[in-house]
C-alpha cells in the first residue's frame, strides 16, 4: 500500500512538470504553422487522461448537421476497421504487444502506469471480430469472431487475390476468404517479416493495396522517440514499405517519418498518410501531420522536423539527404497523435464534408491541455488541403474535467456512406451520418 501510494504521489509530480502549452491549437495547424522554440526541461509534460467510459447510453457529439449512433458496443479494444464488399465490417480487438526492453528502469515504470491509466496497458485480445448489419438499420445486430491467436493485429486490407491481408505486429499475414464468411480457421500465409521485437516501440503496422493491386503499402513506426537507441535499432522503421505482396520483396517507398499510421489515396491517385512526430519538446511543438507521400522521399526524422528545423537532440551523425527533408504538407497540432486516416469522398456527411480527409486522433499525453481526443475534418481544395484549419467533425471525448470517455482510433466509410469511428478506449464502434440521411440498405 505505502509503494502504492508512493508511486501515486511520483505520477502527480510528474504530471506536473514540464511547460504548459502557450498558443492555441490551431497555431499548429494548416499548411503554414507556428513553430516556436523548443523547450526542454529536466522532465517532460504529462497529461495523461483517465479512461472513465461512456456509460450505458453515452456518446460522442457530432458536428452541427450530423448524427452519431452506436454501431456495435461492448468491444475489447477495437482499433482498426475494414468495410468488406459485401457490408461487413471488421475490427482489430488489439492492444500493445510485450515490450519488455521498452523503457527499463524508473522511466518504464512510470510509462506503465500512464499507460494504465490512458487504458493502454491491457493485454491483447488478438482477434479480428466481424460485424454484420443485415437488416440495414445502421447497427450491427451480429457479431462473429473471425480471426484469433494474432500477435496485436491492426491494418488490414482485402487483396486482388480475394485473401484477407492482416498486419499484426511483426508480420503481414494473408488468409483465405470467401464473401459472407464468419470464422476463418485457416492458418495465413506469412508474406513479409515487420521490424518487431523486445523494444518494438512504434508496434503499429496499417497496410493498404494501391488502388491497380500490385503493390501493398505498409507503414512502420520508429523504435524511440529520437533514434536515442542508436540508428541500427531502427533498421526498416520510420517509413513506409512497399512490397510485391505475390514474392515478398520489398523496398523503402519513404522515410524519414517518425510514426506513420493510416493511409489513404487522394484525388489524384497520391499515397497520403498521417505521423505522429516527436516528444519532448514543449506543448506547441512538434505538430503532427498529414501528407502526401513521394516516392522515395525523405522527410526528416530524426534528424530534422517540418524540413529546416534541426533537432540538437539526436546523436547520430546525419545523412546527406537530411538537407534535402521534404516538408509536410498540412500540420494537424502538436500531439494530437493522429492515427486514422480516409477519404471522404465516399462518405454522406453532407457538403461541408465531401471532400478532402477525415482523421482519428487518438490524444495527447505530452501535451497540457491536452490535444486530439477527437475526430477531425481536412478540407481538400482540388488535390491538395485547403489553407484553413481541421474542422471538427467527432467531440465529446473528453469531460470538462478532462478525464477520457473515449479515444478514436481508425475511421472508414461504409457500405451506405456512414462514417465509422473506431474508438479503442470506449470499447464501441461508433457511425456518424447527416441527420436527415437513410440507414444502410438492407441486403
Amino acid at each position: 500500500m505505502r509503494t502504492r501510494a508512493y508511486a501515486l504521489c511520483l505520477v502527480l509530480l510528474l504530471a506536473g512538470c514540464g511547460r504548459n502549452a502557450r498558443l492555441d491549437i490551431t497555431a499548429g495547424q494548416g499548411p503554414a504553422p507556428a513553430l516556436p522554440d523548443e523547450h526542454e526541461g529536466l522532465l517532460p509534460t504529462v497529461k495523461v487522461a483517465r479512461i472513465v467510459g461512456w456509460g450505458r447510453d453515452g456518446a460522442p457529439t457530432p458536428a452541427p448537421g450530423l448524427a452519431v449512433t452506436a454501431f456495435a458496443r461492448g468491444l475489447d479494444h477495437p482499433r482498426w476497421l475494414l468495410v468488406l464488399p459485401n457490408g461487413d465490417v471488421l475490427a482489430a480487438e488489439s492492444n500493445a504487444p510485450p515490450k519488455p526492453d521498452d523503457s527499463p528502469g524508473l522511466r518504464g515504470f512510470f510509462q506503465k502506469l500512464f499507460m494504465k491509466r490512458a487504458g493502454g496497458a491491457s493485454p491483447s485480445a488478438n482477434r479480428i471480430t466481424l460485424l454484420r448489419d443485415a437488416d440495414g438499420d445502421g447497427v450491427a445486430e451480429t457479431r462473429h469472431v473471425l480471426l484469433t491467436g494474432l500477435n496485436s493485429p491492426f491494418g488490414m486490407a482485402l487483396g486482388p487475390d480475394g485473401r484477407l491481408y492482416v498486419a499484426d505486429t511483426d508480420a503481414i499475414r494473408a488468409f483465405p476468404y470467401r464473401a459472407g464468411d464468419t470464422r476463418i480457421a485457416a492458418p495465413g500465409q506469412r508474406i513479409v517479416v515487420l521490424p518487431a521485437g523486445r523494444i518494438n516501440h512504434h508496434w503499429t503496422k496499417t497496410i493498404l493495396f494501391a488502388p491497380d493491386g500490385r503493390t501493398l503499402f505498409a507503414t512502420v513506426g520508429s523504435n524511440s522517440n529520437i533514434a536515442e537507441r542508436g540508428m541500427a535499432a531502427e533498421a526498416g522503421r520510420a517509413a513506409i514499405w512497399a512490397i510485391d505482396w505475390r514474392t515478398g520483396r520489398h523496398r523503402l517507398f519513404a522515410s524519414g517519418l517518425r510514426n506513420p499510421s493510416g493511409m489513404a489515396f487522394g484525388p489524384d491517385g497520391r499515397l497520403w498518410t498521417v505521423v505522429n512526430e516527436r516528444d519532448e519538446l514543449g506543448g506547441d511543438i512538434v505538430p503532427d501531420y498529414l501528407t502526401s507521400v513521394r516516392d522515395g522521399g525523405f522527410y526528416g526524422w530524426p534528424w530534422r522536423f517540418w524540413a529546416s528545423h534541426v533537432d540538437r537532440r539526436v546523436k547520430a551523425p546525419a545523412p546527406p539527404e537530411a538537407a534535402g527533408a521534404i516538408a509536410p504538407d498540412y500540420a494537424l497540432g502538436a500531439h494530437t497523435a493522429s492515427l486514422g486516416l480516409v477519404a471522404a469522398d465516399g462518405a454522406r456527411l453532407g457538403p461541408r464534408f465531401a471532400h478532402g480527409m477525415i482523421i482519428g486522433q487518438h490524444g495527447s499525453w505530452n501535451r497540457n491541455p491536452p490535444s486530439g481526443y477527437r475526430v477531425v475534418f481536412v478540407r481538400f481544395d482540388g488535390a491538395r488541403p485547403a489553407a484553413e484549419t481541421p474542422v471538427d467533425l467527432l467531440t465529446g471525448f473528453l469531460t470538462p474535467d478532462g478525464e477520457a470517455r473515449g479515444r478514436p482510433v481508425g475511421v472508414a466509410v461504409d457500405r451506405g456512406g456512414g462514417l465509422l469511428v473506431a474508438d479503442d478506449a470506449g470499447g464501441a464502434i461508433w457511425r456518424v451520418t447527416e441527420k436527415a440521411a437513410p440507414a444502410l440498405a438492407a441486403r
